[in-house]
């Protein structure tokens, strides 16, 4: 049951149909793993927080850098040099106590994927290099959880939603992360944002974005983003959303898997 407290944090979300008391109970229960606390980790941790997650775990082994904070609005200036677990923590703390926040001090790679997000029901991922987001779709394939992924460029970003553990009403399988992108694009080919830059609020707009996506998926209302890819152009405020299938040729779910 929700406390007093909780009831009037909440009111927003209860008095909404879509959520009302059972759906916030049910964030409330939620174990949801954010990758990175980055540009687009910051605004998601502190939405999901706000939105009353129940646990937040956050995979990170970087430090506040003074050029993060164009971005990384959950980071501040006196943060400066301290590990982004342990930013980030203390500021969902100060917005939400009844937050639990676990700190992975670590890289997510392919070795240590699949344990990292067996604890937790739901996982998002806003790493900023295909070698993580591969590890961490295919470890979400296995261990059979949710994941919501996105990716920004200067001006551009994408954002769906992977459930290829799952069917869909066809009974085709749902579409994995390498039916989407079959191989990485060859090294030195898509610049970093160090090198390019990247639009500030461009990261608040998705990161944003993936919290929804999180709290529909938990909460169950709306259509979700499972097999449809929602594209993003900044430049001409555009978005679109193209839908892509099950490829039986992926190494995960394939006829040949």
């Amino acid at each position: 049951m929700l406390s007093p407290e909780e009831l009037e944090r909440y009111a927003r979300h209860i008095v909404l149909r879509e959520v009302g008391g059972p759906g916030q109970q049910k964030l409330g229960r939620a174990r949801v793993l954010v990758i990175g606390a980055g540009g687009l980790g910051a605004p998601l941790l502190l939405y999901l927080a706000a939105s009353g997650i129940g646990t937040l775990g956050i995979v990170d082994d970087d430090a506040v850098s003074l050029s993060n904070l164009q971005r990384q609005v959950i980071h501040a200036t006196a943060d400066l040099g301290v590990l982004k677990t342990e930013s980030a923590a203390g500021a969902i703390r100060r917005l939400n106590p009844h937050v639990e926040v676990v700190a992975h001090i670590t890289r997510l790679t392919a070795t240590n994927a699949r344990e990292l997000v067996r604890g937790y029901d739901l996982v998002a991922d806003g790493s900023d290099n295909f070698a993580t987001r591969y590890a961490v779709s295919d470890a979400c394939f296995h261990e059979g959880k949710p994941l919501i992924t996105a990716a920004v460029g200067t001006f551009d970003a994408t954002l769906t939603t992977i459930r290829a553990h799952e069917k869909g009403s066809d009974g085709t399988p749902n579409p994995t992360y390498r039916c989407l992108f079959p191989d990485a694009p060859p090294p030195g080919t898509v610049p970093t944002c160090s090198e390019v830059g990247v639009l500030g609020a461009l990261t608040g707009i998705v990161g944003s974005m993936m919290a929804l996506e999180v709290i529909r998926e938990i909460v169950g209302f709306g259509e979700g983003l499972t097999g449809r890819l929602m594209m993003i152009d900044m430049r001409d405020m555009r978005f679109e959303t193209i839908r892509y299938r099950w490829d039986p040729d992926n190494p995960l779910s394939g006829t040949g898997a």
